[in-house]
């Protein structure tokens, strides 16, 4: 049998799931709470199983609804997509955005995906690098947009989002159980020295360099191949690897912010457009990123 879903019930059970909560979401769909509670049981009786728990504290996703919450995401994303480029006038001109290596792909492919669909004609110029480099070239005017991560000395750029920096390890090689411990890190001074190597030190960690690397793929690579623990940014932990918690000893490097940085005079409708982009392919993806253990 086909199972017809209707964009308008997916669209209000993406909303219950984010809020966890059917009044909040009764909000931002604008209907009634009995209303959506309705559309979520019409949902739940096409598929055939609960999609949420409910609780006194609010509703949790069951595995049902787990199953079913990426595809829906997915689908009304594109419909709203789809809405905005009936109604938007293609920009053109150049934009050059500079961004973490982190979020190459899990943020900038979704900003980039969305913007070029609407905006075909824009020149896109990207540039990965490490922050400092980042905002040297923003200043420099060579950048209109900038990605960067802060850690101290937080300014007033727009925050993304928290993602704090952790110590990884392989689940298959378990290299945190070596003594000293194999370290991988960036292999420029600064935020390794006064961060990174300070956590491990603060904590009475014996540990030895055994890789560095210019980049996160690199630091990345070293833990998934079982070289070393590396310090990761919470929301790009590779596969098959996890974060060291506060009960065995670690815990959090730095509280970093992800923050939008805008060159002075960089306000063509085409950097408008972009930056709305890339602050919507963020938001779409955030997720609460509670450590284990803690």
């Amino acid at each position: 049998m086909t199972l017809h879903l209707d964009s308008d019930l997916l669209r209000t059970f993406v909303a219950v799931a984010e809020a966890s909560n059917f009044t909040k979401a009764a909000e931002q769909v604008c209907r009634t709470q009995s209303a959506v509670s309705m559309q979520i049981k019409r949902l739940e009786e096409m598929v055939g199983e609960p999609l949420f728990d409910r609780g006194s504290r609010g509703v949790s996703l069951t595995r049902k609804g787990l199953d079913l919450i990426q595809n829906a995401r997915r689908i009304v994303s594109l419909l709203d997509e789809t809405a905005a480029s009936m109604r938007a006038e293609p920009l053109d001109g150049p934009v050059r955005i500079g961004i973490p290596e982190e979020y190459s792909y899990s943020v900038l492919s979704r900003a980039l995906g969305a913007f070029a669909k609407m905006h075909p004609k824009v020149e896109i110029t990207v540039k990965y690098a490490h922050s400092a480099s980042q905002m040297a070239a923003l200043e420099a005017g060579e950048l209109d947009l900038a990605v960067v991560f802060e850690w101290q000395d937080f300014s007033d750029g727009e925050i993304l989002m928290r993602d704090p920096t952790v110590w990884v390890t392989s689940n298959l090689h378990l290299q945190h159980e070596e003594r000293p411990l194999p370290v991988a890190l960036y292999n420029r001074d600064g935020w390794c020295r006064d961060f990174a190597l300070k956590s491990l030190e603060d904590r009475g960690h014996d540990y030895r360099v055994a890789y560095t690397s210019d980049t996160t793929g690199g630091l990345k690579l070293a833990v998934a191949s079982g070289l070393a623990i590396a310090p990761v940014s919470r929301s790009n932990i590779p596969l098959d690897c996890r974060e060291l918690t506060v009960a065995e000893g670690f815990g959090d490097i730095d509280a970093s912010n992800v923050v939008l940085h805008r060159a002075p005079g960089a306000t063509s409708e085409a950097i408008n457009g972009m930056a709305e982009a890339i602050r919507d392919a963020f938001y779409s993806r955030l997720t609460v990123t509670v450590p284990p253990g803690t």
